[in-house]
């Protein structure tokens, strides 16, 4: 990945924003999501999760205090339509800053594999 971002950094930020995607998220740790949570502001995820599937939003939820998870919830279903190029560059946004918390070492994306004990 270095080798081709030294050569051209537009196709080598592109490969990387499409080897990790919004929707892999699910597949980070609970600590992790929360390290993440803990990085991006609420306006910043209300309009990221609109792009989402079930399955991740849950996992946020779940993640966040119970009142937190009840108002942002609420936010999403009251919230006004957003344009698809605004939740990408939210969804974009988030994913660098779990790549950052990913290089400092704080969180493991794409699920790790090794199990700690």
């Amino acid at each position: 990945m270095e080798e081709i971002t030294e050569v051209d950094n537009d196709l080598g930020q592109e490969i990387q924003d499409n080897m990790f995607v919004f929707e892999n998220l699910i597949d980070v740790d609970d600590r992790g999501i929360q390290s993440l949570l803990r990085e991006v502001s609420t306006e910043q995820l209300l309009l990221a999760l609109r792009g989402a599937d079930e399955a991740l939003k849950e996992k946020i939820f779940k993640n966040m205090s119970k009142r937190a998870a009840e108002m942002l919830k609420d936010d999403l279903e009251a919230a006004a339509p957003a344009k698809l190029s605004d939740v990408e560059a939210s969804q974009k946004e988030i994913l660098q800053v779990a790549r950052r918390l990913a290089d400092a070492g704080e969180i493991m994306l794409g699920g790790g594999g090794d199990e700690f004990v």
